[in-house]
């Protein structure tokens, strides 16, 4: 067992083919207060979009359009898994040309496909801007937010059922968030232990494959009644994680350092700058000249040494770190010297 208690698996595990959908797509948005596009694919797009409602539009009338009104987006939607037709879902909606805002714009219906290039939903709807951006006369802007960027709640009809592979063969797939043998090995157990007999099977780090009715309505139930079981998760294995932007450090539970002995002072290197302006002697044949004089100082700090013995905990490491009041890059430097000397039993993770 670990120290967290136990998990649902629903929690620590997600079912294969049940997932979410990308959905992209390409539209208009119209009604703006001249912040628009007025570029050459927005011209062409509103040339294309008027045609098909029956008004043509020349080559050369094409290049005279002013379409700041008008701006050229681009769509992106997610679609749940089991998502029926005539369910909707929200839509974003980004700017893709010179558009400054597409505050108070409305998306004209445009389609959304998904990586098949069949179009899944339908996407049109009045944009909710959370941004807004102000010029003046002189040149002096204000931006507050992103208001090139907008959204459709509930703004996409799914027109079609994405496939999918869950009701398909006589197993299910439960494929683990976090990679480990030993709870690959307890879900096995925890299932076959409920359902009294060979159901599961643990095939990897990551996947337990169980044997599931072929029958829907059964399928579901017997999900249900799986994705609640409680297990115990496994302790994973020893890490340290750095940052070093922001100097966060990471110690995992079960890290733990070898013997070794340890000193680290701070060494500081400060150079200042003078400039001296050399004088000759009057009726001298001297000249008068700027001469730059340089400070170098090098300031030691005083290291206190401490003492690791074997098998040395978490909270023993943390607690001899407090003492000597090391920095967080001086621990960073410590933990990777402890490493490079075969020291500390964890995986050093640098972000």
């Amino acid at each position: 067992t670990n120290s967290y208690g136990a998990q649902r698996l629903k929690d620590i595990a997600s079912i294969s083919g049940v997932r979410d959908n990308a959905l992209v797509g390409y539209g208009l948005v119209v009604g703006l207060v001249g912040t628009g596009d007025d570029t050459v694919f927005g011209k062409k797009s509103l040339r294309k979009m008027l045609s098909e409602f029956g008004v043509e539009i020349s080559a050369v009338e094409e290049r005279a359009l002013s379409v700041k009104n008008v701006a050229v987006v681009a769509l992106h939607a997610t679609l749940p898994p089991f998502a029926k037709p005539g369910q909707t879902i929200d839509v974003t909606v980004s700017s893709i040309g010179k558009a400054n805002s597409l505050r108070g714009g409305s998306l004209l219906m445009a389609p959304l496909k998904g990586p098949d290039g069949k179009v899944y939903a339908i996407a049109q709807g009045n944009l909710i801007v959370g941004g807004f951006d102000a010029e003046g006369r002189d040149g002096s802007k204000v931006t507050v937010n992103v208001p090139s960027v907008g959204r459709i709640p509930n703004g996409a009809s799914i027109e079609r059922l994405a496939p999918s592979p869950f009701l398909s063969g006589g197993s299910i797939t439960f494929n683990l968030n976090q990679s480990d043998f030993t709870t690959a090995v307890r879900v096995s157990e925890k299932i076959n232990e409920l359902l009294g007999g060979e159901f599961a099977e643990a095939v990897d780090s990551t996947s337990i494959v169980v044997s599931a009715p072929t029958k829907p309505s059964k399928r579901v139930s017997f999900l249900s009644v799986l994705e609640n079981l409680e297990i115990n998760v496994a302790d994973g294995m020893g890490k340290v994680i750095i940052n070093s932007r922001t100097g966060t450090i990471v110690i995992g539970k079960h890290v733990t350092v070898g013997p070794a002995a340890v000193t680290h002072g701070n060494l500081v290197v400060s150079i200042q700058e003078n400039q001296e302006v050399s004088q000759p002697e009057p009726f001298s044949d001297g000249t008068t000249e700027r001469v730059d004089q340089s400070n170098v100082q090098v300031t030691q700090g005083n290291g206190r040494m401490f003492l690791f013995g074997k098998g040395v905990r978490l909270d023993q490491i943390v607690e001899a770190m407090n003492q000597v009041g090391a920095s967080p890059s001086d621990v960073m430097a410590i933990l990777e010297a402890l490493k490079q000397a075969g020291a500390l039993s964890a995986e050093l993770i640098v972000i």
